[in-house]
This record gives C-alpha cells, sequence and structure tokens, in this order.
C-alpha cells in the first residue's frame, strides 16, 4: 500500500462519516440556522429603536414562549396525527397546550410587559385583540415548525420509497441474471461432454473458452456495467465453441465497426440474441445455416443487429425456457425509456435490431 492510498482512505472514511452525520442531523442545522438568521436580524433591528432591556422584554421574552410551544407541539404532539393517526388526540391537546399558554402569557405580562410599557392597560386587561395577537405569535411558530416537519417526513419516506424501489429491480434484475447464467453454461457443458465422448483433439480448446465464459459469469456478470470489450470476448468464445461443436457447418459473419471499446454496457445483454440465434437457426443436420450480427457502438448508443436462418422446431437445441422474455424485462430495468427492439420474425429468418442510448 502506498503513503498515498494510506492517508485517502481514512480521510475518505472520516468525509464520508461526516457526511453522514451531516445528513442525519440536518433538520436540527435548518432549525438552528433559521433561528440564528431571524434572531439576529430581529436583534439588530430592535435595539436601533429600544434598550437592550426593552429588547429582552418586548421581543425575546415573547418569542421564548412562542418558540416553547411552538417545539412542544412539534416534539409531542404532531406524532399523534403524523404517526399514531390519533386526530382527536392531536386536536385535543393542541387546543389545550395553548389555552395553558395563552393564561401563562396573560399572567407573566402583567409582571413584565405592563410594567415597562408606556400603555399598561393594554397588559393589565385582557380582550379580543390581545389574545388574538398572542395565538397568532403561537400558530406561526407551530406552522413553520410543522412545515419543517412534514417535509422532513416527506423527504425521508421518498427516500425510503427509492431505496426500497431500487432494491426491488436489484433483486429482480440478479433473480433474470441468474436464470441467464445457468443456461450459458449448460450450453457450454454440453459441448465439452460431445466433445469428450468423440475424443476430440478440440477438448482442451473447449475446457479454455469454458474457464473464460465461467470467469465472466463469476466476476463480470454481476456488475451494473462492464466495458463493451469484455462482453464482445466472451461472444467470440461463445462462438467458437459452437464452431467446434458444429464442425463449422454453417455460415457466420461477426461485424463489429465503428466501436468505442471504453463504452460500458449491462453484462450478459448482447450474448443473449447471439444464444437465440444459434439454438433456433443453426443445426448441424441442416446445410446453408447461417447467423449475421452487425454491431457498432459510440459515446452515445450501441446499435446491435442479428439476424439468422430458420431450423424446423423439430431440429432446434432444446430451449432453456429463458430468453427473449427475459432479456426484455432486463432491458426495461436497465434502459428503461433509453432502448429500442425489433424484432422480425417470418418464414425464413429471424431478424432482431437493439438500439440503446447511453446518454
Amino acid at each position: 500500500m502506498t503513503v498515498g492510498n494510506w492517508l485517502l482512505k481514512p480521510t475518505k472514511a472520516l468525509f464520508c462519516s461526516m457526511l453522514s452525520g451531516i445528513a442525519k442531523y440536518r433538520v436540527l442545522l435548518l432549525h438552528l440556522i433559521f433561528w440564528s438568521l431571524f434572531i439576529s436580524y430581529q436583534l439588530y433591528d430592535y435595539t436601533r429603536y429600544l434598550s437592550f432591556e426593552q429588547v429582552m422584554l418586548f421581543f425575546l421574552y415573547p418569542m421564548s414562549l412562542n418558540m416553547a410551544i411552538g417545539y412542544l407541539h412539534y416534539f409531542l404532539f404532531l406524532p399523534f396525527i403524523l404517526n399514531k393517526r390519533k386526530p382527536i388526540v392531536y386536536l385535543f391537546i393542541t387546543l389545550l397546550a395553548m389555552a395553558v399558554f395563552v393564561v401563562i402569557r396573560v399572567y407573566l405580562d402583567q409582571f413584565t410587559l405592563a410594567k415597562a410599557s408606556p400603555d399598561p392597560s393594554y397588559y393589565e386587561s385582557v380582550h379580543m385583540a390581545r389574545m388574538l395577537s398572542i395565538l397568532w405569535g403561537f400558530i406561526s411558530i407551530m406552522v413553520f415548525t410543522s412545515m419543517i416537519k412534514l417535509t422532513a417526513n416527506w423527504y425521508d419516506l421518498e427516500n425510503k420509497r427509492k431505496q426500497l424501489e431500487n432494491e426491488k429491480l436489484t433483486a429482480e434484475l440478479n433473480h433474470l441474471k441468474s436464470q441467464i447464467n445457468p443456461h450459458f453454461l449448460f450450453n457450454t457443458l454440453h459441448n465439452l461432454n460431445y466433445l469428450t465422448m468423440q475424443k476430440s483433439d478440440e477438448a482442451s480448446a473447449v475446457i479454455i473458452k469454458l474457464s473464460n465464459i465461467m470467469r465472466y459469469m463469476i466476476y463480470e456478470a454481476n456488475k451494473h456495467s462492464v466495458p463493451i470489450a469484455n462482453e464482445i470476448s466472451y461472444m467470440r468464445d461463445y462462438i467458437a465453441l459452437e464452431q467446434i461443436r458444429l464442425n463449422n457447418q454453417f455460415e457466420l459473419d461477426f461485424d463489429i465497426k465503428g466501436l468505442n471499446e471504453n463504452i460500458q454496457i449491462a453484462p450478459l445483454l448482447l450474448i443473449t440474441f447471439l444464444e437465440n440465434a444459434f439454438k433456433h437457426g443453426v443445426s448441424d443436420r441442416i446445410n446453408n445455416c447461417w447467423i449475421k450480427v452487425e454491431l457498432s457502438a459510440s459515446e452515445k448508443h450501441v446499435h446491435y443487429k442479428v439476424s439468422n436462418s430458420k431450423v424446423p422446431k423439430g431440429q432446434q437445441q432444446v430451449p432453456s425456457g429463458f430468453g427473449l422474455n427475459n432479456l426484455k424485462k432486463r432491458l426495461n430495468l436497465q434502459y428503461p425509456d433509453k432502448h429500442k427492439l425489433l424484432l422480425n420474425d417470418d418464414k425464413e429468418q429471424f431478424n432482431i435490431d437493439l438500439t440503446i442510448e447511453l446518454t
């Protein structure tokens, strides 16, 4: 391990931990930032006309009571309607708390604001304008903190929904891949068994190709994407195995042009069409069988075409139970609204034309 890596790993871990902590306490930070800015501005504004003692009475004292009932509502009352779904209980305790705080505020005002105000009668008597002013102060803070609570809850629920959706898609995708992988393995083992029974010298070549295929399935197939060059190498190994098994009794045109080998693509995607062509279009008991493959890839899109002759159903390879339907599901999962698949099945041949947008 180099000195750079030795320093980078703990630094990266610390940075990720800090980000996680910030995300965890983002709501608290939001509250602190808002109140710091709000109170600082109000103090600056009030102290231009009033003394510090007057500011403490006419701003900080009422605001402290407003914040007290606001956060009592935030932490204790809102859960009754958000989590426990008890609106009647929520309404009862909220109104009760507001009544209690109004009484406390009226009582305290007589000993504080009434003595400092040039018009003490406003604070010494109980009248509608004063009650509405007190209630408005309470309700404004309660509404503000409730909006933060609701927004934070919505954000968390949306994150959980996306996480569950991603986990579901990943599970479904892995399920589809687990269905595809054994089929390739069965095909190659069938080829090896055939050559071993024939005591062919090509059996060792099959073992090498089989090793390449298994290595690809183990180390690459479960990745989200791989370089397209890796997928092509996998396809070439598969073609080589089929050529050995069929004694090259078919015509193959494998045309790759305009290929950017650094392009990333979902693994085991292109091979499925090729495997389907061999399964339904080639037989060692029929002459004039053919397969044509065209592939091009740029930074913006991948264009892939496979055409094959058609073999009578009785002479096709035994179907695996998986195939194009499986592949369509994978395309919808990994390239939603970013692919176009055209299938043309006529009497003499079968054609697929796939375009994948990469941007």
